[in-house]
């Protein structure tokens, strides 16, 4: 299985959104994080992410005759890069885009489920904003939203820190013929 296609499923992006930040995680905990999803299909897509190299085995220990693994993520594995993207044909881009959005769509609820769910006080967004720009105006604002993501993408899990998924997406909107 291609990375592509080990990452383009909804499952398994929210696992690799739950490894983040360096975060060492057994399978347990993460269905715990993941109560919607069966937890067979929580150690299936586990052993693929950890077969495919996107996850690694920190640490075993013995628990109660079993053997129990953390696992890390492997960041460097995480990531599809821009020339598996362009190499994509337009219906790959349509089927990883709707995981995508499945993916989004299950963390958001799984957030508005939670006890702590606060959009007003998180300063929960979704807004769409329609934007005419040249092909100059896109490429600064492309690396202006880079500019400002980049410095904290790399910000490790602590007792301070909640995480937030970030979700930028831009295309061409449609025009009529």
């Amino acid at each position: 299985m291609d990375l592509l296609e080990l990452l383009a499923h909804p499952v398994r992006l929210r696992i690799v959104h739950a490894m983040s930040g360096g975060r060492v995680l057994t399978a347990s905990q993460l269905c715990e994080r993941f109560p919607d999803v069966s937890k067979a299909t929580v150690y299936r897509h586990i052993g693929l992410l950890a077969d495919g190299g996107v996850l690694e085995v920190e640490s075993e220990q013995r628990v109660r005759g079993a053997v129990e693994r953390h696992y890390r993520l492997r960041r460097d594995r995480a990531v599809i890069d821009a020339e598996a993207a362009a190499a994509l044909p337009v219906d790959g881009h349509r089927r990883v885009f709707s995981d995508a959005m499945a993916t989004l769509i299950a963390e958001f609820n799984a957030y508005l489920d939670g006890d702590r769910a606060d959009p007003a006080a998180d300063l929960v967004g979704y807004r769409q904003h329609t934007l005419w720009l040249t092909d100059a105006e896109r490429a600064r604002l492309i690396e202006g939203l880079r500019a400002a993501i980049l410095p904290v993408v790399g910000n490790q899990a602590s007792d301070e820190r909640r995480p937030y998924l970030l979700s930028p997406i831009l295309f061409p909107v449609a025009e009529a013929p």
